[in-house]
């Protein structure tokens, strides 16, 4: 169960980031190492046969990805005109719904014993998706033309998911009775980790939350959550266990926005980016958040 002390740690990790801004700012090149170093604390928790039980239902795989890539991007669409957005920040919107999952999907699913082996297998699955869908997905609701660095996202995907998670499986395999043992340490170490990764995130965009508009900040919620009830009552409606349920939520509801950050910057501008800065802080307090009131319930 996720424990209020994660909720404790994010807070406690957001002041001191507000006191120490150019700290925490300088610690941006570690995010790709500390995101790594949790999915390698996975690889350490799960085996070989829960990632064979869930190739066997391939289809949860396929409603997932299939809600990512319908859901967010026409939730975006939608919100932008909804909320009469510039022609910028609907960019923007589209851009992060037309993304793929991103890495804090799993290790949110991880710190909320969820179905892991599923959720990595959601995110590598829409991430390589990505290269073609993305830019279509783009191209149909915004009218804009974008490319995707394939050979960049491929090396940033294997860099913080593939490789940390082989190195952990080999780990478990080779060293499994010292991990049992010591396995309780490994959530606590998560819990802590992911919290820094927001304090840093925050930090980054800082300058950006200044001049925040309220508008903009609504939308990134509803985006947000919109995604997240919308993947909980689907995959409720099909009757899947627990962790398969909250899995499914959070995949759909937590999108790349580093990838989309950097789509915005590299071919449009940083004020296109802003709705993906702001989602990339509020997706991981509002999945931790709505995550622990529902067990709780």
């Amino acid at each position: 169960m996720i424990r209020l002390s994660f909720i404790i740690s994010i807070t406690i990790f957001l002041f001191l980031s507000a006191l120490f801004t150019e700290f925490f700012f300088n610690l941006k090149t570690f995010i790709p190492f500390l995101l790594g170093m949790i999915i390698f604390f996975m690889g350490l928790t799960v085996n070989i046969d829960q990632f064979k039980d869930v190739l066997k239902k391939p289809k949860w795989i396929f409603i997932t990805v299939l809600l990512q890539y319908s859901v967010m991007p026409i939730l975006a669409y939608l919100i932008a005109r909804v909320l009469n957005l510039s022609n910028e920040m609907s960019l923007g919107f589209i851009i992060l719904g037309s993304c793929p999952g991103g890495t804090a999907s799993n290790v949110i699913t991880y710190l909320c014993n969820g179905n892991v082996p599923l959720s990595l297998m959601c995110t590598l699955t829409s991430t390589i998706l990505s290269i073609l869908i993305t830019p279509y997905l783009i191209l149909f609701l915004a009218d804009k033309s974008i490319n995707i660095d394939l050979i960049s996202l491929v090396y940033s995907t294997s860099k913080i998911v593939l490789i940390p998670l082989v190195l952990g499986l080999l780990v478990r395999i080779f060293f499994n009775k010292l991990i049992i043992k010591i396995k309780f340490l490994f959530p606590i170490v998560s819990e802590l980790t992911i919290a820094l990764v927001i304090a840093v995130i925050f930090a980054i965009n800082s300058e950006g939350l200044k001049v925040l508009d309220t508008t903009i900040l609504v939308g990134v919620i509803l985006h947000n959550i919109g995604g997240l009830l919308i993947g909980y009552y689907v995959a409720k409606f099909f009757a899947l266990s627990n962790a398969s349920i909250k899995t499914i939520s959070i995949e759909v509801g937590m999108q790349n926005s580093g990838l989309a950050m950097a789509l915005a910057v590299i071919h449009f501008s940083k004020v296109v980016a802003l709705p993906a800065a702001v989602f990339s802080l509020w997706h991981n307090i509002s999945a931790s958040v709505l995550v622990y009131f529902s067990k709780k319930k």
